[in-house]
């Protein structure tokens, strides 16, 4: 004992003499969540194949496949238009591309806020098991949400010919490209920080669940803000409690342009700056927590 104790004495001395400093983990520096999301995306062999195989899995001896998540998306539209169009006095041919388009993103953004919530739960077996890098797992879910995304451009597809809305498109249109990049950024952010936090605090999970209902009626979908401010009195004064909802300018960036309307650019003001706060928590999320949640799931 007396020579372990002189051994370490000596090293801290020579540690003192010398300088340097004594050796720190770095298990909770930025640098650490970095490496994980450059290793996470240099494994995009793995995600890429698991968030196919989840499809596939999910569909697994349907003759249809993967289209039936086309065909309930179409109904599901078909139906809120038929009766909303009626209901606000809005030609079909007019609010069938809005709630179609409006469907068809909401999904996206649902499924990155839900299902985000419980990616590292759900993948509690590869954690555990598998030593990858915790951001493969939330690559892995936002890539299945794209590619149910693609399934249900099929719909829109159909919709710009049947409609004519191919007719109000303009180069301005094109702008729905870096909108969708922008809402994979968001997505990305959203999943790791309430992945994180949801896995720590179950209860999170089960509260956005409702949240998001709340949120799908609150967002302009079944509804415009144009048919409010029509009416006119206190009906129009609740388009500015819309304007609250971040949602609403999310679903907007991509919707506008996609059916060939006009948009304020204070939309994208917005959602660049949630971009930018919210990749700063989920920074700060993956250093401070990253190295916790295989001990939660």
């Amino acid at each position: 004992m007396a020579v372990g104790s002189v051994s370490v004495s000596a090293s801290a001395i020579a540690s003192e003499a010398t300088g340097d400093a004594a050796p720190v983990s770095d298990s909770q520096t930025f640098r650490r969540a970095f490496k994980d999301l450059k290793n996470g995306f240099d494994h995009r062999e793995l995600w890429l194949s698991l968030g196919w195989q989840d499809i596939k899995q999910r569909y697994r001896r349907s003759v249809i496949g993967p289209f039936w998540i086309t065909i309930a998306t179409g109904v599901q539209a078909s139906a809120i238009g038929l009766l909303y169009s009626a209901l606000l006095d809005i030609p079909l041919t007019e609010f069938l591309p809005y709630v179609t388009v409006g469907l068809i993103v909401w999904n996206l953004i649902n499924a990155s806020i839900t299902e985000g919530s419980e990616v590292f739960i759900a993948n509690e077996g590869l954690i555990k098991q598998l030593p990858s890098p915790l951001s493969v797992h939330v690559y892995r879910l936002v890539w299945r949400q794209m590619l149910f995304f693609a399934h249900n451009l099929l719909i829109y597809v159909i919709m710009l010919v049947a409609f004519g809305v191919w007719r109000e498109l303009t180069w301005a249109s094109l702008a729905a490209i870096p909108a969708l990049g922008l809402m994979v950024l968001n997505a990305l952010w959203v999943s790791i920080v309430f992945g994180i936090f949801a896995t720590r605090y179950r209860d999170i999970g089960p509260i956005l669940g409702s949240l998001t209902l709340l949120l799908f009626v609150l967002t302009p979908i079944m509804w415009t803000t144009q048919s409010l401010e029509a009416q006119g009195g206190a009906a129009a004064e609740r388009v500015k409690l819309a304007e609250i909802n971040p949602l609403f300018h999310f679903l907007d960036i991509v919707r506008a342009p996609m059916i060939g309307q006009e948009q304020e650019a204070y939309h994208w003001y917005i959602v660049l700056a949630f971009t930018v706060v919210g990749w700063a928590l989920a920074l700060f999320a993956l250093r401070k927590y990253r190295a916790r949640v295989p001990y939660w799931v």
